[in-house]
């Protein structure tokens, strides 16, 4: 098993930043080969990929939603099995629900979940 842990959201004003962070803990052999990827969810819109760090053979290879490209940065720290989701130039639209989600390998079904993290930006 695999538990993912989530923080860093809260309330920020429009053009400001924030850190997400998502903490995996468990099964040692399957964090060492974990995709771990972001999503959103606002009210009454279906769910958001943001942004995600795939595990390969050859290293980590990293994607994002068009929505959030060029403000948003995803990273990885392998030692603390954790991944960040820099958030700059905050706009109202970015706020949502913030998830974690993992999975084993390159091309994974997500299996493992966080609880979620509120971001709120005011205009």
């Amino acid at each position: 098993q695999v538990q993912l842990v989530e923080s860093g959201g809260g309330l920020v004003q429009a053009g400001g930043s924030l850190r997400l962070a998502c903490a995996a803990s468990g099964h040692t052999f399957k964090i060492s080969r974990i995709t771990l990827v972001w999503f959103r969810q606002a009210p009454g819109k279906e769910r958001e990929f943001v942004a995600v760090v795939s595990w390969t053979w050859s290293g980590d290879e990293i994607y994002y939603g068009d929505s959030v490209k060029g403000r948003f940065t995803i990273s990885r720290d392998k030692a603390k099995n954790t991944v960040y989701l820099q958030m700059n130039s905050l706009k109202p639209d970015d706020t949502a629900v913030y998830l974690c989600a993992a999975g084993v390998g390159s091309h994974p079904s997500y299996d493992y979940w966080g609880q979620g993290t509120q971001v709120t930006v005011s205009s």
